[in-house]
């Protein structure tokens, strides 16, 4: 019977995530896939906002004007292809000065990028492959369907352990520990990778719809590759391929090849190449 009560609250657990999906559903710009939303735009965007500001008041910025300059000019040619799948974003364009190669887009359209990405970048398209890329993650709303998959798997957690509260204590922790394990494993690590995938698809249909040939995505990829390599990271391993949050760097050109004949094809219509 405890075993039986044990199946009923993760069947019942899962029939509210379920239902909260069924509810909370919106569109990917781009790719079309159905994502889950229970964050409003509003209130992604006022996050983003005060968490910009919060990080130019806590890291230097760079006052080189030749690469702000640059910046500047391939973000704002992003900008403006990616707006019209965020209509409402105020786009604001930071270079911080950090040895970190990295860059990020805050929703709202708050884009921060590290002088240390900038040798890795070598050129304009590369850097228009950094912020198509992170812009991406913000035009799909990536941030706020992260968090909704949290607020659904919190509620699923708290509804079992009340579900599992008459039950033999060694059943609640064995249960317990697998509903975490299944989240973490089964949904949170894969949909990351398949979030970092989507927002790479959506970044070189941006890029080639700026006037960067998408082909310079796969070369700067390959730079970054060669980066993490001499960082210390190499090839991954099975298991850490699993666990990954990222697609592997192989992977990753791999899939950017076969996404060519349709960034290629947006490439030839734009204007501005």
């Amino acid at each position: 019977m405890r075993k039986l009560k044990s199946i009923y609250a993760v069947f019942a657990a899962s029939a509210l995530g379920v239902a909260m999906i069924v509810t909370g559903c919106s569109t990917v710009p781009v790719t079309g896939r159905s994502q889950l939303s229970l964050v409003s735009a509003g209130q992604e965007m006022q996050l983003g906002l005060s968490g910009f500001e919060a990080l130019k008041k806590e890291t230097p910025i760079s006052r080189d004007a030749a690469v702000n300059a640059l910046v500047q000019r391939v973000g704002k040619r992003i900008a403006a292809v990616a707006g019209k799948d965020m209509p409402n974003a105020q786009w604001e364009f930071v270079v911080f000065e950090s040895k970190d190669a990295n860059a990020f887009c805050l929703p709202g359209g708050k884009v921060g990028v590290n002088t240390g990405i900038l040798p890795v970048t070598k050129d304009e398209a590369g850097l228009a492959t950094v912020i198509g890329h992170e812009v991406a993650h913000a035009v799909a709303r990536h941030g706020a369907e992260r968090m909704s998959e949290a607020m659904v798997t919190q509620t699923g957690g708290q509804l079992l352990g009340s579900t599992l509260s008459s039950a033999d204590p060694r059943w609640q922790q064995v249960t317990m520990l697998a509903y975490g394990a299944g989240a973490k494993l089964g949904r949170e690590l894969p949909h990351s990778r398949a979030q970092e995938s989507e927002a790479d698809h959506i970044g070189l249909i941006y890029m080639a719809r700026a006037g960067y040939d998408p082909k310079e995505a796969i070369a700067f990829w390959q730079r970054f590759s060669d980066y993490n390599k001499q960082q210390g990271g190499g090839e991954a391993s099975f298991f850490s391929k699993f666990l990954s949050t990222h697609p592997v760097d192989t992977d990753r050109i791999e899939q950017l090849k076969k996404w060519q004949p349709e960034a290629q094809a947006e490439f030839r219509k734009s204007p501005t190449r």
